[in-house]
């Protein structure tokens, strides 16, 4: 395993880092101070539409898609590093670069299962930043931590499909430019293979009987940059069978398809709020004095910055490893990797970010840091693409097999 950057990854790694210092941080602040303002509080700022505007004319554009003829085909080794990078503004640069959730997943599933006319009617689209997309799998009434369990009916009737179900928690679903949702439903309830009974379906958000019901909250944010989390019901919602994204009974399949990728990118993106972290906790201890010295030369301060950084050369390593098998032996060669990386990343980023609110006092818990947000972000992330207890309960389970 060798992990050192290849020349194209140390030109976008210092394109990118110069894109950051230059347009994305100082555009925080300006987001915030340009959303207040805005008819709707879920309307694209100005300023981010700049930035995406900026970031495709220097060619750091969908970068996460290894599909050289739609995205950059770079490899997961060679994205891990500038994912991590936008990590360190996880509410501007995954938008601005075109390599946000859920749209990423969605362009990849799209490019992976999708018909021509699909392809060209909604990936094309996505590709140009055009619109935006939500993936409607969650469901509030049963345990969606199993898919399996899945309620929303997909019906066919003659040439169309009959969408029923209400879902919770669809990332994107808020923002006005959300035109299509990729929605997981039962066409065969009564199949006798519960990972055959699920498929996929586009879903125009215009189409009569789709009705976005709420914003929800993560943790008392709405998460405008995401796009917001919706319910959404639909009821009787028709499309056409020309709709469906590869064949009857394909969704789950589709779903873990998704997710791989998925899962390590969010773990990429973690590294750099860490290291966002990292960096705010060590200006802050050089900064303040407490007791008649800087926070710097205390003890507790020394310990909680040697944890994080060990913590997170340890985790760049393990996700650098899984890149690797997933660019080798591919996504199921990486099972065992992908699960560990999602069960140990975010709890550990999660501890970091909430030793840098401590060292920042009550500014740690203000909207004047990125901290407090960064911790809901990464908290979720511990339950989003499958909570962890999922994920250590399949790993273990893998392990023990191999003494039975």
């Amino acid at each position: 395993m060798d992990f050192a950057f290849d020349a194209r990854t140390e030109e976008l790694r210092a394109k990118l880092l110069a894109f950051m210092d230059e347009y994305v941080y100082p555009a925080e602040q300006v987001a915030h101070e340009q959303r207040a303002r805005l008819a709707s509080p879920w309307d694209t700022p100005q300023v981010v539409e700049d930035l995406k505007a900026e970031a495709r004319r220097q060619g750091l554009w969908n970068l996460f898609l290894p599909d050289a003829e739609h995205g950059a085909g770079l490899t997961n080794l060679q994205y891990a590093p500038l994912a991590e990078i936008t990590g360190r503004s996880p509410h501007l640069a995954p938008t601005a670069t075109n390599c946000a959730a859920p749209d990423t997943g969605n362009m990849e599933v799209l490019t992976q299962f999708a018909d021509e006319a699909q392809k060209k009617q909604w990936l094309q689209p996505l590709l140009a930043g055009e619109i935006r997309s939500a993936f409607a799998m969650t469901e509030p009434d049963v345990a969606s931590s199993d898919a399996t369990n899945i309620t929303t009916h997909i019906e066919r009737d003659g040439d169309e499909y009959v969408i029923t179900g209400r879902k919770w928690y669809i990332s994107g679903a808020m923002n006005p430019d959300c035109q299509i949702f990729i929605v997981m439903g039962k066409t065969d309830p009564d199949g006798e293979d519960i990972r055959r009974q699920q498929s996929m379906v586009l879903v125009p958000r215009d189409t009569p009987g789709v009705t976005v019901d709420r914003a929800m909250q993560v943790f008392g944010y709405e998460d405008h940059y995401h796009g917001g989390h919706a319910e959404v019901t639909f009821d009787h919602a028709r499309v056409p069978v020309s709709n469906l994204i590869g064949e009857e009974g394909g969704g789950f399949a589709i779903a873990q398809a998704r997710l791989g990728p998925g899962r390590i990118h969010h773990c990429m993106r973690l590294i750099g709020m860490a290291e966002r972290a990292i960096e705010l906790m060590c200006r802050r201890a050089v900064s303040r004095d407490a007791f008649g010295k800087a926070l710097a030369q205390q003890g507790v301060v020394h310990n909680w910055i040697a944890d994080a950084r060990v913590t997170v050369e340890q985790l760049r390593l393990l996700v650098l490893k899984t890149a690797w098998l997933m660019d080798t032996v591919g996504n199921r060669g990486a099972h065992t990797e992908i699960q560990a990386i999602k069960i140990a990343t975010p709890r550990a980023v999660v501890d970091i970010i909430d030793r840098a609110i401590q060292l920042h006092g009550a500014g740690g818990v203000s909207q004047d840091f990125p901290l407090a947000e960064l911790y809901a972000g990464a908290r979720t992330l511990m339950i989003a693409d499958g909570p962890d207890e999922v994920h250590q309960r399949s790993l273990a389970r893998r392990e023990i097999k191999k003494y039975l």
